[in-house]
């Protein structure tokens, strides 16, 4: 999959095209968005204060599967870090990108031009990990400012989120297209929380039992929390490896996806 996407973004006039998309975004942009984005960007840093800091006093420190000994706080924080990209580039490709397919009909509009769905998808995603980027810089100020990592972990930690981003992102896009009403949308609502909760968020995945571990292992979220996290407390390990070419994979696979399913719905 991912090598059906890499090739058509070699092409500049496809960039250009995809970045018009993005384009009509900002310019479409209102005033109350800004306080939609501090909504989305508060929930993950009352989580961290509330059960990282407060519940983390009860806790006390953890050792990781590494050996090394964190705070609870420095163990929850990549977490929130990781669901803050999740939930800001999935808020962006579910809902508003719905709204526009569905019953705006703007992609009707867009498709009478020379760009096409693939640049449609492209240009909505690059758009969605503007408000991700922005929730995961802002995070991990925090995180620096708390001693949770280092200046220098976080520098490597950015772009780690910005991936995560646009895995969800595609993601999003992809489930948005087989959405049939609003309604499909509480499904999807408890399918975000679940991987919430059960991605070694609060505990290690060692904590599970054996089955359920695996389960949670092959979860997008696991992944970027591990990817994360073992950047922000600075682990080694080939596993890094392994989280940044399932990101990837997951990224061209629903991009492409996305795009193909689009041409269906747009071109019926």
């Amino acid at each position: 999959m991912v090598g059906l996407v890499l090739p058509r973004l070699v092409g500049s006039a496809e960039v250009r095209r995809s970045a018009s998309v993005a384009e009509r975004n900002l310019a479409a942009l209102k005033s109350a968005y800004w306080l939609v984005l501090l909504s989305g960007f508060l929930e993950p840093v009352l989580y961290l204060f509330s059960i990282g800091v407060g519940v983390g006093a009860l806790v006390g420190d953890l050792t990781l599967p590494t050996g090394q000994v964190v705070s609870y706080a420095a163990f929850v924080a990549p977490a929130m870090l990781a669901s803050s990209a999740m939930s800001g580039a999935l808020a962006e490709t579910t809902f508003n990108f719905f709204g526009k397919m569905k019953y705006m009909k703007l992609y009707d509009g867009v498709i009478a031009t020379p760009v096409q769905p693939f640049e449609i998808a492209l240009g909505e995603l690059g758009w969605a990990m503007i408000r991700g980027s922005l929730y995961s810089a802002a995070f991990l100020v925090i995180m620096v400012v708390m001693d949770l990592t280092t200046a220098a972990r976080g520098a490597v930690a950015f772009p780690a989120a910005v991936l995560v981003g646009f895995a969800f992102g595609a993601l999003g896009m992809t489930v948005s297209t087989l959405m049939r009403s609003w309604q499909d949308f509480d499904l999807m609502g408890s399918a975000q929380f679940t991987l919430f909760l059960f991605s070694g968020t609060f505990v290690p995945a060692e904590a599970y039992p054996a089955v359920l571990r695996w389960v949670v292992e092959l979860s997008p979220l696991y992944r970027s929390v591990h990817l994360i996290r073992g950047i922000s407390v600075g682990a080694s390990g080939w596993s890094w490896l392994l989280d940044v070419a399932y990101l990837v994979a997951l990224t061209g696979g629903m991009l492409a996806l996305a795009s193909r399913r689009m041409g269906r719905l747009l071109y019926k």
